[in-house]
């Protein structure tokens, strides 16, 4: 089960002067929510107000944080650590949706919907979470629109991501996927040659939408063919315009 480690309660949060800014606590508090890129923009008082409702909790790793048919009963925000987003098939097999990171919103669909959770979430690290009960946060996006606005940005951005996903693993064969992914990780790590796999190799491959002995035989043929070297998770992109053809299906292996 997780730790809830705080509750920011109402009270120390008014609508006038706002005195609890005054608290070191809370003005970190308040500092770390207009951080999250769900909030980005937001006056202080609206942080104040988001502040007011969440709970931190705190997970190990591998602890379930929801099941798929869960109520939706609020969302979450990851501030360290990861979590996994997956759904099993009927024959058992798992499929990842989507890895979240430090600054990133996960559950929130259900939120607007009044639904349950459409797939199942996991802690991959030790990990800690923002929670922002359902029926608190409605009533906060009635009182201030912006909030809403945030939130359809991030998901507009987020359901591009997706549709890159079905694309991938609709049209591509597996050795573009994982050059797609290469080069993604790159974009995310400033551009840099080399890049360091954001999963263990067996979730890779979940995410890639293959198996873990696949995933090193075409590991291993990029090797030979001058695409890549690889070092345990360090991947070296020796030849970025070859994989840009895999990626785009222009080359095979």
């Amino acid at each position: 089960m997780p730790t809830a480690v705080r509750v920011y309660k109402p009270d120390e949060v008014s609508s006038g002067s706002h005195p609890h800014q005054e608290d070191p606590q809370s003005v970190e508090n308040i500092a770390r929510i207009g951080a999250i890129p769900l909030f980005e923009g937001l006056p202080p008082d609206q942080l104040a107000d988001l502040a007011s409702i969440a709970v931190e909790k705190v997970y190990q790793r591998g602890r379930t944080v929801f099941s798929e048919g869960d109520s939706g009963t609020g969302f979450y925000v990851v501030v360290s650590g990861r979590v996994k987003i997956y759904k099993i098939s009927g024959d058992g097999k798992e499929q990842i949706l989507h890895i979240f990171g430090p600054g990133e919103p996960f559950g929130e669909v259900p939120v607007f919907e009044g639904r349950r959770f459409p797939a199942h979430a996991v802690a991959l690290d030790d990990a800690r979470f923002l929670f922002f009960a359902r029926p608190a946060f409605i009533n906060l996006v009635k009182n201030n629109p912006s909030l809403a606005l945030n939130m359809l940005a991030v998901l507009s951005r987020r359901l591009r991501r997706f549709t890159v996903l079905v694309d991938d693993l609709s049209l591509k064969e597996v050795p573009g996927r994982l050059a797609a992914h290469l080069l993604y990780l790159s974009a995310n790590q400033g551009g840099a040659a080399d890049v360091e796999l954001d999963l263990p190799k067996g979730q890779l491959a979940g995410l890639l939408g293959t198996i873990p002995e696949t995933l090193s035989r075409i590991l291993t043929k990029m090797i030979k063919q001058g695409l890549i070297q690889s070092e345990g998770s360090r991947i070296k992109m020796v030849d970025r315009a070859g994989l840009e053809d895999l990626a785009e299906g222009a080359r095979r292996l």
